[in-house]
């Protein structure tokens, strides 16, 4: 038994030797990679959501049961076309009940008007008598009244009918609007009323039908955070993505800024609106979109990789490193901090406008993982 104990523990110890001097190189101690020369893009994350450039809302300006709906989901309409219908009797009883107050107005002035040319004629023959001496000055009086209260009847008769010739318009009115139309060219994208629905518009105007004027150009309206909202500006360049087309990326261009704020749950954020163009109709109203603005461009810049400006050495490894950002090269097998000032970033490197470093030149971005390196195990018990 003890004939092949020596030789075991010897080739252990030699195991543990071998692993302690590998633990000591600077190589093995420290991750490194090199200063890259590179194009860099600067982008701002947020999602959104995809609407048609222009939507109408279509409602009904007076109140009744809807009799006829001729368009539906999806249906392609021209300004002018009538999309629904409400029940026309009671609007047009109305018509007929105004109509017929506006000919009896003008009836009724016809009769002041008549009343007033025969109180003129006898105010006109009683001035004639009085000048001959020949009727008292109080049948003069009288006609004169009649006179005067005759053309205040003609006045209010005028008046009676301006106002019955107003009914009578507004009764016209609301029996066209009985014809729901579509203002605008587009197409149906929702429809929020059935035959046999009553509609009352008497508080508000109900929205029965949205249109969307032009399904090939949409826009995306994405929530930008306060923190990132200055970096953006009208005519930079997005990409997006939905869950629909995952294979597909978009493009379209910033077209405003709103400067509303939206607050919720102490978020800020500001609305980017982002246009793109649609015309295989791939994008549908109400969709998700993942957007990438690109805010800002550098290009064939020195960059490292964000590890290595995220790197602390161990306290008792590291010498004094100057204020700033800091990246660390390995010199002669020690390590030693180099200032450098840092520009754009990608998420994965970062610009270096200022510092002592060169392209090719490598830079500590961590060390190893431990899970990484492999622990030597002894064999199985040979023949010693």
């Amino acid at each position: 038994m003890r004939a092949w104990r020596a030789p075991l523990a010897l080739f252990l110890g030699l195991l543990l030797l071998a692993d302690g001097c590998g633990a000591g190189s600077p190589r093995e101690k420290y991750r490194t990679q090199p200063v890259t020369r590179l194009t860099l893009e600067e982008r701002v994350v947020a999602n959104g959501t995809v609407n048609p450039v222009s939507t109408v809302l279509v409602g009904s300006q007076v109140s009744g049961k809807i009799v006829d709906i001729f368009v539906d989901y999806n249906s392609v309409v021209k300004r002018g076309q009538v999309v629904a219908r409400i029940d026309p009797r009671l609007f047009e009883a109305k018509v007929a009940e105004t109509r017929a107050r506006y000919q009896q107005t003008q009836a009724d002035l016809a009769r002041a008007q008549a009343n007033l040319a025969d109180a003129e004629n006898d105010y006109r023959r009683y001035s004639q008598l009085w000048e001959q001496n020949l009727v008292a000055r109080n049948d003069l009086d009288k006609a004169l009244t009649r006179r005067q209260t005759e053309q205040a009847n003609v006045a209010a008769a005028q008046a009676q009918v301006t106002a019955a010739a107003a009914a009578y318009q507004e009764a016209l009115t609301n029996l066209e609007y009985t014809a729901i139309t579509s203002p605008v060219d587009g197409v149906v994208v929702s429809r929020n009323v059935d035959v046999g629905q009553t509609v009352a518009a008497s508080f508000q105007t109900p929205t029965l039908f949205t249109i969307a004027r032009d399904l090939t150009r949409m826009q995306v309206e994405t929530a930008v955070d306060e923190g990132e909202v200055g970096k953006v500006r009208e005519g930079q360049e997005a990409t997006f993505t939905v869950d629909a087309h995952p294979g597909t990326t978009f493009r379209g261009r910033v077209t405003s800024v709103r400067l509303a704020p939206q607050i919720v749950q102490n978020v800020v954020t500001y609305t980017v609106v982002i246009s793109a163009d649609n015309p295989q109709l791939l994008l549908k109203p109400g969709m998700t979109a993942t957007v990438s603005l690109k805010v800002a461009k550098a290009e064939q810049v020195l960059a490292v990789p964000n590890a290595a400006l995220r790197f602390q050495p161990p306290a008792d490894e590291a010498p004094t490193a100057p204020e700033g950002p800091v990246v660390w090269i390995l010199e002669r097998g020690a390590l030693k901090p180099v200032a450098v000032e840092t520009g754009l970033t990608d998420g994965a490197w970062t610009e270096i406008r200022r510092g002592e470093l060169t392209e090719g030149q490598p830079v500590v971005v961590g060390t190893p993982d431990p899970r990484s390196r492999a622990v030597p195990r002894p064999g199985p018990r040979g023949p010693f």
